[in-house]
């Protein structure tokens, strides 16, 4: 399939792939028309989606019947009216009725709006008025369906509301029995432009309400890389990326670039993680390739992986947060596998990737994708030299590359704020070595200043990672009247040394930090504590963590 977007599709080495990587954009491309349809035309039963769950049940879906579903559901939405243009949300956590959903809303070029089952009613209530939101569907649990309801009232742009089951309360559709009553799909005339908006992602900041990011239809194409390349799938690969359908990282890894790919996307539909049954999962249905963040890889090394077969295991990519070496090594030594590291947004596709014919380096998120033009540059705008610390940008002067998101919907001054003169702000820090390897510092309202020294959160996580006592970490900065700020550590402890939490404890790790990394970094406050608040996607919210201290961001 990717032969019919890229004139080379087979690359040996960085510098191959920095000038050859062409990716083709046709005129009105349409995911849903020219990847899933023309799959069921040319392999009708070749592997789309393997879905199971928590309660033992699977179904595997091939290309054909993909089509089928997704035409049936783009059928039943024209019914209720939804067409072009239209915000849809889906609310539909794991369940395989979200793949139905996406591509049938890409099929009436309709806009497909995912979001997660946390969301309380004052959530929804901003969500639908801030995007105009014109239907729901969700899946039907009093838990999702009962803040949907209550914020119905205060909800005036919305006009259906949707449920996938079990349940169907009171202002509900019946999704099942609305596809198979559906008359047949009749294809739109002309679905999309390639710069409409095909898909938005609601993404929160440090401040403010949450952006809305806005895609066009060719962004699906972006994801090439992604999956092709970082990922290393190929037509019998089947990839579990660990992600709820209403985080972004749920297209990067469980939709677009692995159906362009044409590899087999494994879905389990379950409540609560726990690191065993995932193992078992991997075990049973020969996965073999797995994309997941640093909090996922930090409970499955603490497991005895001795217990289960990963032998079809071939491949494992990390993103959504810096990957302490520690990590990698200890995977490395039970699996054999080497982690590969990425970095990207939101806003983007991956940006920065540690690619299959790339060493890794433990840490380091590798070298820029060169479908963006990546530069490191300082508060003046300059580049920056190899080991100096940068804000993590994108030039876009000579052309917006396939993948960039659109901008913030109905928010101009933010676009403008993070995307000006030909250049896209990450608001991300990092570094580069000698051989332009990138490694990251935080976010840029992370950054810790302390008597006029420059700490990034996760150089002092990565040491603090290799001390036994430690399984999770975040570091933050407070307060202090001599040196502005200085070093905290939130801290999880190992079930091992929970007994030993006091000051004996703080000390031994004060000064593990002070030998590993420069003495300076050390963290002066620690707090142990049971778990890190964290986002439905497994990053640390050290926003939250500032907050309960008292932090106001700014």
């Amino acid at each position: 399939m990717i032969e019919r977007f890229l004139k080379q599709t087979t690359f040996t080495s960085q510098e191959d792939f920095a000038a050859n990587l062409h990716v083709t954009v046709p005129e009105h491309f349409n995911f849903a028309y020219d990847v899933v349809d023309v799959w069921a035309a040319e392999q009708p039963g070749k592997n789309a989606l393997l879905w199971t769950n928590d309660q033992g049940d699977s179904r595997q879906f091939n290309f054909a019947e993909i089509k089928r579903y997704s035409d049936m559901t783009a059928a039943y939405f024209q019914s209720l009216g939804i067409g072009r243009g239209d915000m849809v949300m889906l609310i539909l956590k794991r369940r395989y009725e979200f793949w139905f959903c996406v591509i049938a809303l890409h099929k009436l070029g309709a806009v497909a709006i995912p979001a997660t089952h946390l969301l309380t009613k004052k959530d929804i209530v901003y969500r639908c008025d801030a995007a105009g939101i014109k239907m729901i569907v969700a899946a039907g649990e009093d838990g999702i369906t009962r803040h949907i309801r209550d914020a119905r009232p205060d909800c005036p742009t919305v006009e259906r509301l949707v449920s996938i089951g079990p349940d169907l309360p009171d202002g509900f559709d019946d999704f099942h029995q609305g596809i198979s009553h559906a008359a047949p799909f009749e294809r739109p005339g002309h679905p999309n432009d390639n710069d409409d908006t095909m898909l938005m992602y609601f993404t929160s900041g440090t401040t403010g309400e949450p952006k809305m990011v806005a895609h066009d239809f060719t962004y699906p194409l972006g994801h090439i890389t992604t999956a092709s390349y970082w990922h290393n799938l190929h037509p019998g690969s089947l990839h579990l990326t660990i992600a709820d359908t209403g985080w972004a990282k749920a297209v990067w890894g469980k939709l677009y670039g692995q159906w362009l790919a044409g590899a087999n996307i494994f879905v389990y539909d379950h409540e609560k993680f726990t690191p065993a049954n995932m193992l078992k999962q991997i075990q049973d249905f020969r996965v073999t390739s797995l994309c997941a963040p640093p909090t996922i890889f930090r409970f499955l090394i603490h497991e005895d992986l001795t217990k289960y077969d990963l032998s079809a295991l071939e491949y494992c990519t990390i993103a959504g947060e810096a990957l302490n070496p520690s990590v990698y090594a200890t995977f490395k030594q039970l699996t054999g596998i080497k982690l590969m590291e990425a970095f990207g947004q939101t806003e983007t596709t991956v940006t920065i990737a540690t690619m299959p014919w790339m060493e890794p380096k433990p840490g380091s998120m590798g070298l820029p994708n060169p479908q963006y033009d990546v530069d490191l540059i300082d508060a003046e705008g300059r580049s920056v030299e190899a080991g100096e610390q940068g804000q993590i940008v994108i030039h876009t002067g000579k052309r917006k590359p396939v993948g960039l998101f659109k901008g913030y919907y109905r928010d101009p001054e933010r676009t403008r704020e993070a995307w000006h003169d030909g250049i896209y702000y990450t608001g991300d820090i990092a570094w580069k070595d000698e051989d332009g390897y990138f490694w990251f510092v935080g976010r840029a309202d992370d950054v810790i200043k302390s008597s006029g020294y420059r700490i990034g959160p996760f150089e002092v996580e990565s040491a603090l990672m290799t001390h036994p006592a430690v399984v999770e970490c975040a570091i933050t900065g407070v307060p202090d009247e001599i040196r502005g700020q200085v070093v905290k550590a939130t801290i999880v402890l190992s079930k091992d040394y929970k007994v030993r939490a006091g000051d004996d404890l703080v000390r031994e790790l004060q000064g593990h930090v002070k030998r590993v990394t420069a003495p300076y970094k050390y963290p002066r406050v620690i707090e142990f504590v049971d778990e890190l608040p964290k986002t439905i996607s497994g990053k640390i919210r050290r926003v939250e963590i500032r907050e309960n201290d008292g932090v106001i961001d700014g």
